[in-house]
């Protein structure tokens, strides 16, 4: 018979531990909430005053059930205080051995058929649960923070994990407005596995220097549309959780992934533990603020963005796939006069007939008027000859990704583009210097990876050579930034 549950003991009301309780607590479950002294209690009060006080805020909640939010909570420095509920979720810090005391203390306090659950988000439940009598009975239960906003909950079973008690907590998820997903008892679980080997590899492109902080996040923000970028998170959930997370699932997997970044470690030993001390790969103006403020790191400018630039007009764009006409899109609805070639007439037709597919889908989302859309496709001259190319101010190729035919292509580019202009690849993998090799001006080669589909994506990676002139370098960034581009 299933449990009914009515009463959650949650331990450890830090920033996760608070979320816990407020999103059972506005699900109507009883709940008492521990701490270690009066001063964390306070500030889990504060904590939870300061969330329901925006949620009552946004209109979310009315000031009434506000009230009975609050009011189901009671807080407590006891643990004795758990013996008559019917679950208990801790959420202490990652430490294997301070978990392993709370349950085993738990399993003598509580009723014998009390799920106990953890709430971490990297340590084995195996390990945890052997520690109690009722190793059948243990769960893990991992919320995401922040826990009031987000969905997933992964409910991790061990090998000895009683089957009604799965059905039971993921029942329980669901009643609470959460998505459950079952999961073994590996490393990292599901969502960490895959997050923290991102993260980590993040903070090691930052460490070597191969780009900045404000570029990496801006790379996976407009590159790959997250809401927020690797350092940017990595702030948010505090560089020393995030450290103990990656150690945790390092010394269990031994994969190299997750062996935390040297520099992370630099960081947490420093105190730079993220937003919720006001420093971590961000500077903010005060503790727990989303805030960023400059400091010594914040770029003046990007590389060439000041300097001296060249004159486009026209612009060429190389190839009929998705890529090369979401590109002539671009360019022609920013105002430029797009050359677009393709391998024959009847082709470079068909590419400019998908643009104008675009656009009328673009009118009929009322992003733009028949008349912009109208302008920009009369903008887009289909050609067949790479001589047609001649003129252009700047010619993208947006080709197969094959490093010999984009070699020959832009030999063949070099011969008869005029001098001066700008010679680009949309590669999003190959070397772009191996493309400057082949031509007798490697200086006006550059990099413009753009992200697909390229009138929604804001992104453009620019990459320069050792070779490429800085006012190459500029006049992309220009062009970029003309075409509504992060560059």
């Amino acid at each position: 018979m299933a449990r009914e549950f009515s009463s959650v003991g949650v331990i450890g009301l830090g920033t996760m531990g608070a979320g816990i309780a407020e999103v059972f607590a506005r699900s109507g479950l009883a709940v008492i909430g521990v701490e270690v002294d009066d001063a964390g209690i306070q500030r889990a009060r504060e904590h939870m005053e300061h969330s329901t006080g925006r949620a009552l805020a946004r209109g979310k909640i009315d000031e009434a059930t506000r009230q009975e939010i609050l009011g189901r909570i009671r807080y407590t420095t006891q643990l004795d205080d758990l013996a008559e509920v019917d679950l208990v979720v801790e959420a202490i810090p990652e430490h294997l051995d301070a978990k392993a005391d709370v349950f085993a203390k738990l399993d003598k306090i509580t009723k014998p058929d009390v799920i106990l659950a953890s709430n971490t988000s990297s340590l084995s439940i195996t390990e945890i649960g052997v520690h109690t009598q009722r190793p059948g009975k243990v769960v893990g239960m991992h919320f995401f923070n922040p826990a009031p906003v987000l969905k997933l909950v992964e409910v991790v079973r061990t090998v000895v994990t009683e089957q009604d008690v799965i059905d039971d907590v993921v029942a329980l998820a669901k009643r609470i407005g959460k998505t459950p997903v079952v999961i073994g008892d590996r490393a990292g679980f599901i969502a960490n596995a895959l997050l923290f080997g991102y993260l980590n590899h993040a903070v090691r492109m930052f460490e070597s220097h191969y780009a900045t902080r404000e570029d990496l996040d801006a790379a996976m923000r407009f590159g790959c549309g997250y809401p927020m970028g690797p350092l940017q998170l990595l702030d948010l959930i505090g560089l020393d959780t995030a450290y103990e997370i990656l150690d945790s699932m390092y010394r269990q997997s031994r994969d190299r992934l997750h062996a935390p970044a040297p520099l992370l470690k630099q960081m947490v030993s420093a105190g730079l533990l993220g937003r919720k001390v006001g420093r971590g790969f961000y500077t903010y103006d005060r503790p727990d603020s989303p805030n960023v403020v400059d400091d010594h790191l914040t770029p003046r400018s990007k590389a060439g963005e000041d300097g001296p630039t060249r004159q486009v007009r026209t612009v060429g764009v190389v190839g009929t796939g998705t890529m090369a006409t979401g590109i002539a899109e671009v360019f022609a609805k920013s105002g430029y006069d797009v050359v677009l070639r393709g391998r024959s007439q009847e082709k470079a037709e068909a590419a400019l007939g998908k643009v104008r597919k675009s656009l009328e889908r673009a009118v009929a989302k009322g992003k733009l008027t028949e008349d912009e859309a109208a302008a920009a496709a009369g903008r887009i001259r289909p050609v067949a000859e790479l001589a047609e190319l001649a003129d252009a101010d700047l010619v993208v190729e947006a080709v197969a990704e094959d490093l010999e035919v984009k070699r020959g292509l832009f030999a063949e580019l070099d011969a008869v583009v005029k001098q001066g202009a700008i010679l680009a690849t949309t590669t999003s993998s190959l070397p772009v210097v191996e493309c400057a090799a082949a031509t007798k001006r490697p200086a006006d080669v550059v990099g413009m990876h753009f992200f697909n589909p390229a009138p929604v994506m804001k992104l453009v990676e620019v990459v320069h050579t050792i070779n490429t002139a800085p006012d190459v370098v500029a006049t992309v960034n220009a062009v970029c930034r003309q075409t509504g581009k992060v560059a």
